[in-house]
């Protein structure tokens, strides 16, 4: 687990891209060295780099996203790092607020990923938009090393968001209906049968552990800037 943190952090961290445009375009597409500011620069000499489970979601561009996660080891399951991970996932779906969270998501590359829909959340969908997707409220579940089965292969496309690409949306296809199993952090046995809304989820969330964003499943015409409204006031 320690390894798996400190490949997260060089992950998450990254590094510009070597030889990539340093003025004009390329300082917007993030591909010069990133200058601090005084005081960041002096938090970082005092406090040192942050470490994972970093406490908000890394961000598209951050090689963590686009790596595969590895397995969490048997003699892990249980362990304090583990619940560690685990209690950083649940604080980060309340604090977003989000439906899913992956392990990468915070740093770690590892095959972790939580869920929750808490009904005053399932409460401010639309009716239509609830019946279309059977958007049910379901409790907190996290699962390790989980394993997805397709119950259900019709495909339904519906709005997707993430975290790790703040402030942007898009229509998705998924799967109807899967099942996914695993353990949890104690290492007791989890399995999840979900269709519709949690079925989305459960499948955005596997995704990440991969390294697939929903922009690489998104019908690009309809991949928008939430706030684009508010851009034109």
């Amino acid at each position: 687990m320690a390894a798996a943190l400190a490949a997260g952090r060089r992950l998450a961290v990254g590094r510009g891209r070597p030889g990539a445009p340093g003025r004009g375009c390329g300082d917007a597409a993030g591909w010069g060295e990133r200058e601090r500011s005084y005081w960041r620069a002096l938090r970082r000499r005092v406090l040192g780099p942050p470490a994972p489970p970093f406490a908000a979601p890394c961000q598209v561009g951050a090689p963590v996203l686009r790596a595969a996660a590895a397995a969490v080891a048997p003699e892990k399951l249980g362990g304090p790092e583990l619940r560690e991970l685990a209690a950083a996932l649940a604080a980060g779906l309340r604090s977003g607020p989000c439906l899913g969270l992956s392990a990468p998501q915070l740093g770690v590359p590892l095959r972790v990923f939580a869920a929750e829909l808490p009904p005053d959340r399932c409460s401010r969908y639309p009716p239509a938009l609830r019946r279309a997707h059977c958007i049910e409220p379901f409790p907190l579940r996290l699962l390790v090393n989980p394993v997805l089965r397709v119950l259900d292969a019709h495909l339904v496309t519906g709005p997707e968001g993430c975290v790790s690409l703040k402030g942007f949306s898009a229509y998705v296809p998924r799967h109807w209906a899967v099942h996914v199993s695993g353990v949890d952090e104690h290492g007791e046995p989890v399995s999840w049968e979900a269709t519709g809304w949690a079925a989305r989820i459960i499948q955005h969330e596997m995704d990440h552990l991969d390294g697939i964003l929903y922009i690489d499943r998104m019908d690009t015409r309809t991949f928008t800037n939430v706030s684009w409204m508010e851009l034109l006031d």
